[in-house]
C-alpha cells in the first residue's frame, strides 16, 4: 500500500513545455481557459519532445461534435522516415462531449474565438491549454502596453528604492 504523501507525489505530474502562443494575449481577451488532450503521431510526440512545434497562427474548429485543431506546425521528426505526417494537419482534441458542445455553442453564438495558448507535456500525455477569446480594438492594446510599461516602472521604482 502507497503512502498519501507517495500518491500525491505521482498525481502531481511534470510539466514540460513544449510553445507558447504570446502573440494570442496581445492580440485577445482570455475569457475562459481549458486543458484538453492532443491525438498525435509517434513522430510527432517525438519531435514535440524536442520542442519542434509553432502554435502561430492556431486555432481550434468544432466539427460534428468534435475539436480539432488547426494550422498548428509540428516539424516532421528528423530519424522518422514516409511515416511522417503533414506538419500542419487537423489534429483531434481531447475533451469531454459536454465540454465540446458547450463551447461551440459559445463559439457560434456570441462570435468568440477559440485558439491554443500552450501545447506542453504532463507527464507522458501531450496536452494543449485551450481558451475561448475576444479580439482587442487597436485602443484596448495601446492600454495593455501603457499599463505594461507603468508596472514595470512602478517596479523600477520599488526596487530603486530598496537598494538605497
Amino acid at each position: 500500500m502507497r503512502r498519501p504523501e507517495a500518491r500525491a507525489e505521482a498525481k502531481e505530474r511534470k510539466v514540460v513545455p513544449v510553445a507558447t502562443n504570446r502573440k494570442a494575449f496581445h492580440e485577445y481577451f482570455v475569457e475562459e481557459k481549458l486543458e484538453a488532450g492532443l491525438s498525435l503521431t509517434g513522430t510527432e510526440v517525438k519531435s514535440m519532445r524536442e520542442g519542434r512545434a509553432s502554435l502561430v497562427d492556431g486555432y481550434v474548429a468544432f466539427e460534428k461534435g468534435e475539436a480539432w485543431l488547426l494550422n498548428v506546425h509540428v516539424s516532421p521528426y528528423d530519424a522518422g522516415s514516409w511515416t511522417n505526417p503533414d506538419p500542419r494537419r487537423k489534429r483531434r482534441l481531447l475533451m469531454h462531449k459536454r465540454e465540446v458542445l458547450k463551447w461551440a455553442a459559445r463559439v457560434q453564438k456570441s462570435g468568440m474565438t477559440c485558439v491554443p495558448l500552450s501545447l506542453y507535456f504532463r507527464g507522458p500525455h501531450a496536452k494543449v491549454e485551450i481558451a475561448l477569446v475576444t479580439g482587442k480594438k487597436l485602443h484596448d492594446k495601446r492600454e495593455t502596453i501603457k499599463r505594461r510599461e507603468a508596472d514595470r516602472e512602478s517596479r523600477a521604482a520599488i526596487k530603486a528604492g530598496r537598494t538605497r
